[in-house]
């Protein structure tokens, strides 16, 4: 850990407000990425997200430092997607977006043929990953977090099994088997 972190991480426990918002701007891209790809959902993933945050600032004084913090709060960021998928279930309540708002049409293209090269384009990208979203979310909870964390977030195998607590050849094995399933998902839908 550098001096950096060293000195965020005292200022947190200091309960500094400052350091929280430093906090959140340096991972809140990565831990609403973890949130929406375990989740499905943009509305689900920004609730968890500020839920992580929340229970981090609460409780970073039992960050051991063990660990780099980067990977206890992705560690915190996935079990508070469990809990919240647990919860789902348990109600019922788990609608999904068709399309991500934030990835909706082209503003301003002009009507001329490459214009629609390209708008044809931007909609097969969209198609290709609201069907990998698709493919993910419909993954066991333990598939679906050895795949974000590793092909979605490319985080390192021994940092996925600091975060999950499992042992290598579980990751690895967990790894292999939820990538044959999406490749059998895709491939139903005439991609691999």
């Amino acid at each position: 850990m550098n001096e950096l972190e060293r000195s965020l991480l005292r200022r947190l426990r200091e309960r500094d407000e400052r350091a929280f918002r430093e906090l959140v701007t340096l991972h809140r891209d990565r831990v609403y990425n973890i949130c929406y790809r375990m989740m499905g959902s943009k509305s689900d993933a920004e609730d968890v997200a500020q839920e992580v945050f929340i229970a981090v600032f609460k409780t970073i004084d039992s960050f051991r430092e063990e660990s780099k913090f980067s990977t206890w709060l992705y560690r915190v960021s996935v079990n508070h997607c469990k809990n919240r998928i647990k919860y789902l279930a348990r109600r019922h309540d788990r609608d999904r977006d068709e399309l991500d708002e934030n990835s909706a049409g082209a503003n301003g293209v002009s009507i001329g043929a490459p214009a629609r090269v390209a708008a044809d384009r931007a909609l097969e990208g969209l198609q290709m990953e609201e069907l990998l979203r698709e493919a993910i979310n419909s993954l066991d909870e333990e598939h679906r977090i050895v795949v974000v964390l590793r092909d979605v977030e490319d985080l390192p195998i021994e940092e996925i099994c600091e975060i999950t607590g499992l042992p290598d050849g579980t990751v690895k094995s967990r790894l292999h088997r939820a990538r044959l399933a999406l490749r059998k998902k895709l491939q139903k839908h005439g991609l691999s």
